[in-house]
């Protein structure tokens, strides 16, 4: 009588940074996100527009992230990108951020029902927000390309600052990311 063991390992899970690089896949990932956001607003911030914008009004410009439109192949998660732009914005101290749409929905709610249920001298009031001066807005495009166990994904992400009032654009940044993904000939 022969008595067979099987048994199944469970997954292996270790905890690392987050500013760890981990790219299992070759597709677009949090490295990759973090990382352009990161580039693209230093490259924004050390362009001409926001020393003229402070010469002009004498006071920082306010910024708002507007669209940013997955024209990839993949799912890319762009919530992701756009919250590591506003931390970049905002974090720079160059940039006053308003709330985006929805959040700016969401507190006015909050304002109705202040005026409401709190006391006069601590409820706020409407007609007060601040409106943006600049909107951010892009694109996140991909080429692919694939032989004989090797695929190639290029990845460009396009950026632009417009002024809302003029509907000029004050800066245009472009990062591009190239990765190969070979795949192993042999199977397990």
């Amino acid at each position: 009588m022969s008595i067979a063991i099987v048994s199944c390992a469970g997954p292996k899970v270790s905890r690392v940074g987050t500013d760890t690089v981990t790219d299992l896949s070759g597709r677009w990932n949090d490295t990759d996100s973090r990382l352009v956001a990161e580039e693209m607003v230093k490259d924004a911030l050390a362009r001409p527009w926001i020393d003229s914008f402070l010469k002009r009004h004498g006071k920082q410009p306010t910024v708002i992230v507007g669209t940013v439109l997955n024209r990839s192949h993949e799912h890319i998660n762009v919530q992701t990108f756009t919250k590591d732009l506003e931390k970049e914005l905002t974090n720079s101290g160059r940039v006053q951020f308003v709330a985006g749409r929805g959040e700016r929905e969401e507190l006015r709610e909050e304002r109705v029902d202040q005026a409401q249920h709190s006391s006069d001298e601590t409820a706020k009031g409407p007609g007060k927000e601040i409106g943006a001066d600049y909107m951010l807005k892009g694109t996140i495009n991909t080429i692919l390309d694939e032989a004989k166990g090797t695929k190639v994904i290029f990845y460009q992400v396009d950026l632009e600052l417009i002024d809302i009032e003029k509907n000029i654009k004050v800066w245009f940044g472009q990062k591009k990311i190239k990765k190969v993904i070979e795949r192993s000939r042999t199977g397990f």
